[in-house]
């Protein structure tokens, strides 16, 4: 029975250690929302190795700007004015569409420059467009 009791007393304390943690989180928390005009920074992921944004390794950013909003596509997706430089990130080159039996699977040329060498491989579209959304809103082919 002493091993139940201790269990139990280690439960409560986590409980009680956890509801604490998150009062001091919720107190903390707020709400983000911007407007057309205001001006944020954008978060990038690191990669390791690639120099994207200027430097490498720790010293890689983790995130870029500021950038104007020039308009809102979302709930919590903005458009943010980019300068010439970041607009050839990860440009769409071309599109084409293979026919299977009995489905049709469209596919995008994508372009990528990663540490002075640049490929172009072929992505699958509806991936591209899940993963980099905004890259369709001006260039439809």
């Amino acid at each position: 029975m002493d091993a139940l009791e201790k269990v139990k007393m280690i439960r409560e304390r986590l409980k009680t250690a956890q509801s604490r943690q998150k009062s001091y989180a919720d107190v903390r928390r707020r709400a983000l929302e911007f407007k057309v005009g205001d001006w944020v920074y954008l978060k990038v992921s690191p990669m390791k190795g690639v120099v994207r944004f200027g430097k490498k390794g720790k010293l890689s950013p983790r995130y870029v700007g500021p950038y104007e909003i020039t308009r809102r596509v979302g709930k919590v997706a903005y458009e943010l004015g980019l300068p010439k430089e970041m607009e050839l990130v990860h440009p769409i080159l071309d599109r084409q569409v293979k026919r299977l039996r009995n489905k049709e699977v469209a596919s995008v040329k994508v372009l990528w420059r990663n540490q002075q060498v640049e490929s172009a491989t072929w992505e699958a579209e509806a991936d591209m467009q899940r993963r980099y959304p905004y890259l369709f809103n001006s260039t439809q082919a």
